[in-house]
Formats: C-alpha cells, structure tokens, sequence
C-alpha cells in the first residue's frame, strides 16, 4: 500500500474505528485512562505532532529523544508538542512546538488529521496528537533545540508497522522497574504516552491495507 496523503486522511476518518482497543496493545497494566473524578481544576492541555515525509520511496516518522537531564520525561522518546499556551488551539500547540524542537515551521507542513486525545495521569496531562506531512514530498532540514532536544529519530514507518517490533520488557521508571509494552526501535524504547498514541495510528494504517 502506496502511503499517501489521500489514504493517511481515509485512515485517520475511519468509520466504527475502536481507539480504546488500539491504545489498549501498548498500555501499561496499571494505567489509568481516565482522570480521577475527585482531582480538582482541569488537566493541562497540550498537542504533538506525528510528522510523515517520503524519502527515496519509503516514507518516515519524526521521534524525538528528550535530554537525560530534563525534570520531566528525561531521555524518553516523544513526539515534537508541548503545552497549549492561551490564545492557542491544540494543533497551534503542536505546530509551534514542532518548529522549536526540530526547526520545522508550520508553512512547511499540512496537517491531515486527528487521533485520539489521551489522558497522561502523572502529569495531569490531556494530549491531543494531530498528523503532519511535510508540503512538497521532500524530506525537511531539522535544527533540534538543544536545550530539549538530545536526538531526533527518523523512523521507516513500515518498520513500525512490522509486529516484531513490538516487545514487552523492563522499564526503569523514577527509582522503580515495570515491565511494560514497547516498540524497539533503532536500541531505544518507545513506550507510554507515545507508544500508545504510535499504536493507533498504526492500526489504523493496517486496516486500510486490509
């Protein structure tokens, strides 16, 4: 199956497609997916990019992976996003964090749709991931923010799409080990919050090709 823009968008569309059942393959045992009902105000809200482009007839993912000394998600792999500042939409969120992460301005990109928002409960966070493609079929010049940046991946998707990719194993987490879901990829381990969005997106591309 050709990935173009035209089938990305009839995936993201899908009629009667089950989210729960895609998140729920790269779920943590213990995750909550709700916010609790007695926590009180309202969860921060944020947007990250899956950001696609077509590089000699394959075409790629942008993953990045954040600093070892970073207080939040250190060296973990992540989409480009960030916090939804006020005055901005989440998809404003995503694309202006997208361009200060990885140097990739928003009139480079068209977004062709929406996955499922999900909630992050040890960050009181709501993410809501939005799917790019770089305009003009070419693969873009990337500039991290070295700051937050340590490395930015360019992912073959049908690497991904490849079952064996996933795996099960243990994962060091704030002084503790749990043994949780992950796509290896390329000596690093893509899990959580990423992970579970990735398995949507993912699913939904294979029952296109279906």
């Amino acid at each position: 199956m050709e990935l173009t823009t035209a089938v990305i968008q009839r995936a993201l569309s899908l009629p009667n497609f089950d989210a729960r059942a895609a998140h729920y393959h790269m779920l943590p045992t213990d995750r909550n997916r709700q916010r609790p009902p007695d926590l009180t105000g309202q969860p921060r809200v944020g947007g990250v990019l899956l950001l696609l482009y077509p590089h000699q007839q394959r075409t790629y993912l942008v993953l990045t992976r954040r600093r070892d000394d970073l207080n939040a998600h250190a060296g973990q792999i992540s989409f480009p996003g960030g916090r939804q500042e006020p005055g901005e939409t989440a998809v404003q969120a995503a694309l202006r964090e997208t361009e200060e992460e990885i140097g990739v301005p928003s009139r480079q990109l068209a977004v062709l749709g929406e996955l499922t928002s999900i909630y992050i409960p040890p960050t009181d966070y709501e993410v809501h991931p939005f799917v790019g493609w770089v305009n003009g079929g070419e693969r873009p010049s990337f500039v991290p923010e070295v700051r937050e940046v340590a490395e930015i991946l360019e992912v073959p998707l049908g690497h991904l799409l490849n079952p064996t990719t996933r795996e099960v194993g243990p994962i060091p987490v704030r002084g503790a080990t749990y043994t949780v879901p992950y796509y290896s990829v390329g000596g690093h381990k893509v899990w959580g919050a990423t992970a579970i969005i990735l398995s949507e997106f993912l699913e939904r591309l294979r029952q296109m090709a279906d």
